[in-house]
């Protein structure tokens, strides 16, 4: 319950601070859920806290390797702090599990220009 709420923010870019304190509180609970894992992992990203996101996905690759969503969420993490070849080769990674069809089109994009610039992290 906690990750559907707090995940819903973060993916919203609203209430992160609030968001990212019960994700912590909810992979203490649940430290092998590689979903909740990378809602974690999201949300240090939506903060600019790119690094520690890169950690966080690693972890939740690790756990849960197929899942799509994670390997995206790493190549932008791995965007972010300058790891562009491996960004790419997540991207690709990630067209390889099949995403939804609205979502293919995103992923080819960055994997061709990559991601735009960071916006000001957020604060809220």
């Amino acid at each position: 319950m906690l990750n559907y709420l707090a995940y819903s923010w973060v993916d919203k870019n609203i209430n992160l601070r609030e968001g990212k304190e019960m994700l912590e509180r909810a992979v203490r609970q649940r430290p092998n859920d590689g979903a909740i894992v990378d809602s974690l992992a999201w949300a240090h990203y939506r903060l600019g806290e790119y690094p520690r996101a890169v950690e966080l996905l690693e972890r939740a690759v690790a756990l849960v390797s197929t899942d799509w969503t994670v390997n995206d969420h790493l190549g932008d993490a791995y965007w972010r702090v300058g790891r562009k070849q491996e960004a790419r080769f997540q991207w690709q990674r990630a067209l390889t599990l099949k995403p939804e069809a609205d979502k293919v089109k995103a992923v080819e994009d960055k994997i061709a220009n990559g991601l735009p610039d960071a916006p000001a992290p957020a604060k809220n």
